[in-house]
């Protein structure tokens, strides 16, 4: 009968079994990452700070914390970035009935182009659609299907009550080319420009929200939401 003979290495023999063993694919894998030993590393000086075993006051304690927790988001928004809050934007509220999305520079560079031909009919009509889209953009009025010029006019006088007139003369100006045929000129235009630029620098009144009650104010429609007539 063959009998074993039983396996007593020395202790340099021993020692390379264990390397060579450990050094096994499924003992590297269960091997923590740096990652892990970083995390235990913070968790330990944590429970250190909270159970005072390193002797500093509680105030200086959660100090630490709060700016440990500060930098952590600070380096958060360095590796990813800002939150991107806005990354949809809504789109633009339609201004007039025929779906008119286009953005106040765009609407500026109409205006500023049928002036130069002289087209002062829809120089006015695009001065005052660049008026609208400027206050809208601010959240100034709100628009909706139907509202006319004069609501527009009249939501905005809430916001800016020094300029009541000038908005109510721009909206006879937009209707009289836009519904009446009427030729304009270039007055009309420059005093439009102005009121536009005007309103687009001034501060508005800060006791009426939106320009407008919850159900409109009028007969024009003031309290507004996507489109003017």
């Amino acid at each position: 009968m063959q009998l074993e003979i039983p396996v007593d290495p020395d202790a340099p023999e021993a020692r390379r079994w264990l390397q060579d063993e450990l050094a096994k694919a499924e003992y590297q894998a269960a091997q923590p990452t740096w990652f892990d030993r970083l995390m235990a590393a913070i968790r330990d000086w944590l429970a250190g700070l909270f159970d005072g075993s390193i002797g500093v006051p509680g105030a200086v304690v959660v100090a630490i914390v709060v700016v440990a927790v500060l930098a952590l988001v600070v380096i958060g928004l360095l590796v990813f970035g800002l939150p991107r809050l806005r990354r949809r934007r809504a789109a633009p509220a339609p201004l007039f009935d025929d779906g008119d999305t286009r953005d106040l520079d765009t609407l500026r560079r109409a205006a500023d182009a049928a002036a130069g031909r002289q087209d002062w009919p829809s120089a006015i009509e695009e001065r005052f659609r660049a008026l609208v889209r400027g206050l809208v953009d601010r959240d100034l009025v709100r628009v909706h299907p139907g509202t006319t010029a004069h609501g527009v006019a009249d939501a905005a006088s809430r916001r800016f009550p020094a300029y009541r007139a000038g908005l109510g003369g721009a909206a006879d100006e937009f209707d009289g080319v836009r519904y009446l045929g009427r030729p304009g000129g270039r007055e009309a235009y420059e005093r439009l420009t102005a009121l536009e630029r005007a309103l687009a620098s001034a501060a508005p009144h800060r006791d009426e929200p939106h320009g407008a009650s919850p159900h409109g104010a009028g007969p024009h429609g003031a309290e507004i939401a996507q489109g003017v007539r």
